[in-house]
């Protein structure tokens, strides 16, 4: 994985006063199953916002991006249209510039991103909260062969990288070993900056 980019600050300085809530953790810990429950949960908030992430990969019922080829994708880098892009996984991510808008009015962004990105992040916006989403790696094993989608690469070598990796700059940490929707309102805790313990 590497980190590709991201906008530059504000004249005056981060990008606020809105909370930029980053989502990483490791293939198959269930990072966009809790998202979708999070998003549910919010849906009737307009102070919550959940980006559709750019990626050159095909959306699926596991993971509602919008897709764009390569070249599209370059296309848009180059004319700034991305608020952060980074590479992973042999495909390419991005979120969009508008994210920045919501951010500026005050707005808490959502968004499943690369733990590679998240200390230019935490530069760029002045209020970021990190939440890893992690699970044992058997249950992680058993995730990502469940979903057998061949643009996950190397089961191996994801598998490889570890938990501890997810946790490594979190500040907050979820372990979605138990029900999806109990961890589901967790994370819409987080969300929502109210008082949150594990």
């Amino acid at each position: 994985m590497s980190e590709t980019g991201t906008t530059a600050k504000d004249a005056a300085g981060a990008i606020g006063p809105g909370r930029l809530v980053l989502v990483v953790g490791p293939s198959g810990a269930g990072k966009d199953t809790l998202l979708r429950l999070a998003q549910a949960a919010c849906v009737d908030d307009h102070d919550i916002v959940f980006p559709r992430r750019i990626v050159t990969r095909e959306s699926s019922a596991d993971e509602d991006n919008m897709a764009m080829s390569p070249d599209e994708f370059r296309g848009a880098r180059e004319h700034g249209d991305f608020a952060v892009h980074w590479d992973a996984h042999g495909h390419s991510y991005a979120l969009p510039l508008e994210i920045n808008d919501d951010i500026r009015a005050g707005r808490a962004v959502v968004a499943n991103v690369s733990r590679t990105v998240i200390g230019t992040l935490r530069q760029v916006y002045a209020n970021v909260v990190v939440v890893a989403i992690t699970a044992p790696p058997d249950v992680l094993a058993q995730r990502l062969a469940a979903r057998a989608r061949h643009s996950d690469g190397n089961l191996a070598e994801r598998l490889a990288r570890g938990v501890d990796e997810a946790s490594a700059n979190a500040d907050v940490t979820i372990l979605n070993a138990g029900s999806a929707d109990y961890h589901g309102r967790q994370l819409v805790r987080v969300i929502r900056n109210e008082c949150w313990r594990e």
